[in-house]
């Protein structure tokens, strides 16, 4: 599908479509967190759901149906996760129902991952690492398995008993930067720590007060995941500190329809400071050209991530496409001769990066490019 399925839904004077469109896309987007991407069935199936003429236990029994018929052709495929985790998170989205407690939260692991992962539901029992991009390959330091139910009570009861009462909105959008970020490195379960925190903090904002309409999470994912990341990362000997702001930046957009960029590289630790903790200073002066000509050392080697043969296919559609020029999967599969899968991939990398951006209005899955070294 060129065209976003579900703008028309969102406008719509209609509220129950709007709601359920939401839901779809915040579920959807929410599978680039792990780098996965829904099949176009799953689109149409949403839209059905969306229209009213299938309920979402129709939708997931469809879908269950379909990879009975269809299975995974390797391993590596988690198209079947992507599309049943999305429509189950779109069905908890659309329910009214919530508790603020520990159960609720782990409760959401297990509908969301049930015949998925074996562990759905279930604590981890082993301490983890996991390496990120935005941390030039460290690891941030996750909750202690012997202590996470007793970590993860005591954020709870912290969070319950914490008053709003007087906060400005920057005090209080702060504050639960703060509760989410320290919910998140707890890290309680093996796979699906983000996708389960962010529904869990979604339903619970709605508690709050929060009415939420915008596609922020849809596509802004990636960027979440990674504000959570160096929320929770220290390292004094290089001067970098664990920090919010960029959590906050996501929440302002989220909750108060501000429009800050939000864009991955600013969160890699080799970014310049000064220019990373600047919110504004891309919208309010875009055309300004940097005062030091060699500002761009400071920035990190992006292309060094990738193995040789995909850098020379990043340069290459570079050239082809300078910056601020549209382009998809086709134009990527006619520059480089790849096929769709191949072209998918390469798109994902380049969002995952941050050398791309999703471009609104020109239909699904348009790109440009917004960094050149």
């Amino acid at each position: 599908m060129n065209q976003d399925p579900f703008q028309e839904y969102m406008r719509d004077s209609e509220p129950g479509k709007r709601e359920k469109s939401y839901a779809w896309q915040t579920g959807i987007g929410l599978q680039a967190v792990d780098g996965l991407k829904t099949s176009d069935y799953l689109l149409r199936t949403a839209v059905r759901n969306i229209k009213g003429e299938i309920s979402f236990q129709e939708a997931k029994a469809l879908l269950q149906s379909y990879y009975e018929e269809h299975p995974p052709r390797t391993f590596e495929d988690r198209t079947e996760e992507a599309d049943k985790v999305s429509v189950r998170i779109a069905e908890l989205l659309s329910e009214k129902a919530f508790s603020f407690t520990p159960q609720e939260y782990i409760s959401i692991h297990r509908k969301l991952f049930a015949g998925i992962y074996s562990h759905a539901g279930r604590l981890r029992d082993y301490n983890i690492t996991k390496q990120e991009w935005v941390l030039d390959g460290a690891s941030v330091l996750y909750g202690s398995a012997t202590e996470l139910r007793a970590t993860l009570d005591y954020d709870f009861s912290e969070e319950r008993n914490f008053s709003y009462k007087g906060l400005s909105m920057d005090e209080m959008i702060h504050h639960l930067a703060g509760f989410l970020s320290r919910l998140w490195q707890i890290h309680i379960f093996g796979e699906g720590n983000t996708r389960v925190t962010a529904v869990f903090f979604i339903k619970y904002l709605r508690t709050l007060g929060f009415e939420l309409t915008n596609d922020v999470f849809a596509e802004n994912a990636w960027y979440f995941r990674n504000a959570l990341v160096r929320a929770n990362y220290n390292d004094l000997k290089k001067g970098i500190h664990e920090t919010t702001v960029f959590l906050e930046r996501f929440l302002r957009n989220l909750l108060l329809n501000e429009h800050h960029p939000l864009r991955n590289r600013t969160l890699h630790i080799s970014w310049s400071n000064d220019e990373a903790m600047k919110p504004d200073i891309w919208t309010k002066k875009p055309d300004i050209e940097p005062k030091e000509p060699d500002i761009g050392a400071a920035k990190p080697d992006f292309m060094a991530e990738f193995l040789p043969k995909t850098a020379g296919n990043i340069r290459k559609l570079r050239e082809a496409f300078p910056e601020g020029e549209i382009f998809g999967r086709t134009e990527v599969m006619k520059v480089l001769g790849l096929k769709a899968s191949g072209a998918s991939e390469l798109l994902m990398k380049l969002r995952k990066s941050g050398l791309v951006e999703a471009v609104r209005g020109q239909g699904k899955g348009k790109y440009r490019f917004i960094l050149f070294s």
